[in-house]
């Protein structure tokens, strides 16, 4: 008879990763990965990618983010059976993680792709929007349908939906709650490019490496004057534009991409 006293406590089995992290040469990707779930955006599925996300912002080697699913399936959006248990602040609270997660997402100083492999619906759309860019594979699904469940989007679909798309393109499949497939979205602009399934790893990796030969500055500072001066004015966005070129001009990357093109050889850039 075992003495509680005395007996060690059993081992408790560690919970599976809803976020894995996966170091690929130039690039993190971060995969969703509630499989059983459609990989539906839980409270604690949310609180394991912001932290990813924060780890990643604080290594300067990392060139770029790749932002998939786990399964067939992308990211369904909200867990619905979640939320029904959820009081109304706890809602609010959600929603105030969920669009600091994805605003830290979309702040990230490297490109941020989206590999969609299969349905991108509500925040999993959402989710695809916060990224830099968006490929898709040909079985993917996407719409943003809250307004079939009386609700709106929440986590920034409205603002970077329209800005992605255009304002018309974004009242159609959001007032409607309608679904497009994959070539349709890229028709739209929604998506860069469609590929096979079974190509789609390839496809982003090729993409990462056409990212990872530019200097992590001249990125940095690419991303950041199309995603601040997209805001104003073209008068406004251009001197946002000109201040982000001063940060790259007085660059050691700038002295070696000019020394690399004159040795003809590939710049060895170092991010300063």
């Amino acid at each position: 008879m075992s003495d509680p006293l005395r007996d060690p406590p059993a081992p408790v089995a560690p919970q599976p990763l809803l976020v894995r992290t996966r170091r690929r040469g130039p690039a993190v990707w971060l995969t969703l990965s509630r499989p059983e779930a459609a990989n539906a955006l839980s409270r604690d599925l949310v609180i394991e990618l912001r932290r990813a996300i924060d780890e990643v912002h604080a290594d300067a080697s990392v060139r770029a983010v790749v932002v998939t699913g786990d399964g067939q399936t992308f990211c369904a959006g909200a867990d619905l059976k979640e939320r029904r248990g959820m009081s109304l602040d706890e809602t609010r609270g959600f929603l105030d993680l969920l669009n600091a997660t994805l605003s830290c997402l979309a702040q990230l100083p490297c490109a941020v792709i989206a590999a969609i492999n299969g349905g991108a619906f509500g925040g999993g759309l959402e989710l695809a929007l916060a990224c830099d860019l968006r490929i898709a594979a040909d079985v993917a699904s996407l719409g943003l349908v809250e307004t079939r469940l009386g609700i709106i989007p929440g986590a920034g679909g409205t603002q970077r939906l329209a800005r992605v798309i255009g304002v018309p393109r974004a009242k159609e499949l959001i007032l409607t709650g309608r679904r497009v497939d994959a070539p349709t979205a890229q028709a739209m602009g929604l998506v860069s490019t469609v590929v096979p399934l079974e190509t789609l790893d390839a496809t982003v990796t090729s993409w990462v490496d056409e990212i990872a030969a530019g200097g992590p500055l001249a990125i940095a500072q690419a991303k950041t004057a199309i995603d601040e001066g997209s805001w104003g004015t073209l008068d406004e966005g251009l001197r946002f534009e000109r201040r982000c070129y001063e940060v790259v001009l007085t660059s050691a990357d700038r002295d070696e991409g000019l020394v690399a093109f004159a040795e003809k050889r590939p710049p060895r850039f170092q991010g300063r």
